[in-house]
């Protein structure tokens, strides 16, 4: 067993002692270290701010007239479909980064000294989802902003934030299954392919883009149980109106078992990575 380990297994030990006050100290102080790392790389942060005006710009000015006029009206009509969709969207590629960048911090030797510190083990972890849902506001605000010079409308500002919260939390419990990948997979590249396998049929297969009415039998089937599905049409209730409710429990009912499930595997699994 190696010296890391051995120390990983001692601070598990000296963890069970630390109060509550300490753990969210803790986290506080990673927070601002992977706050300061990202002002070390700016670059860090192009996929948060250039993929919302990427995506957006693409489907409204290449997919927005032929969508649009089945759903009964033509680029403005997908415009105000579409924006809430980008939002669930948005919050499941910003969670696939926690994952890479956890994989890099292990490559590097940083998670290795953080196991041997007395401090809480989960504190890292939650840390790390705390700067990635940040991110993901970064990511929502510049969204929105492009949303609205492409035409849409903003009526209801009280559903706006609530399908922003919404999107954060469900965001933060996809999180726990990237960092999961993080800690098993070799390097950071496997992480993001196996993240890609994942994303795309959940991306695609969806209501984020257009509606699975004219979708073939088996794909309906396959978006009533996608979360995703259920996300992008509960925020689209909320900021343009309609049925919210049946969706709204569904995003929920994932976001609790996925975090349940997901969460402690990742604890366990990063206080025993050898």
């Amino acid at each position: 067993m190696s010296t890391a380990v051995i120390d990983a297994h001692l601070a598990v030990k000296d963890e069970a002692r630390i109060s509550p006050r300490a753990h969210a100290r803790h986290i506080g102080a990673l927070v601002r270290r992977n706050l300061l790392w990202i002002r070390q790389d700016p670059e860090s942060m192009f996929d948060a701010i250039l993929m919302p005006v990427v995506f957006t710009l693409l489907f409204v000015y290449v997919f927005g007239g032929s969508i649009g006029q089945s759903l009964g009206g033509g680029q403005d009509q997908y415009v105000q479909y579409v924006v809430p969709g980008l939002m669930a969207m948005t919050c499941m590629n910003i969670a696939m980064a926690v994952g890479t960048g956890f994989n890099e911090d292990f490559q590097k030797g940083v998670m290795d000294r953080f196991r041997t510190l007395p401090i809480g083990q989960g504190s890292v972890l939650f840390a790390k989802i705390v700067v990635e849902l940040m991110r993901m506001l970064v990511a929502t605000a510049i969204l929105m902003v492009v949303g609205v010079l492409v035409g849409f409308d903003i009526t209801n500002w009280p559903g706006l934030f609530a399908s922003v919260g919404l999107s954060a939390l469900f965001g933060s419990s996809l999180m726990w299954i990237f960092l999961v990948l993080g800690v098993t997979m070799k390097n950071a590249q496997s992480v993001q392919a196996m993240g890609f396998l994942v994303l795309m049929p959940l991306q695609f297969g969806s209501s984020i883009f257009s509606p699975t009415q004219t979708m073939p039998g088996w794909l309906q089937h396959f978006t009533d149980y996608n979360p995703l599905s259920a996300l992008a049409d509960t925020t689209r209730g909320l900021m343009v109106g309609g049925p919210v409710t049946h969706d709204l429990w569904v995003t929920l009912g994932w976001t609790a078992a996925l975090t349940l499930v997901m969460a402690p595997i990742a604890i366990h699994k990063f206080r025993t990575k050898s």
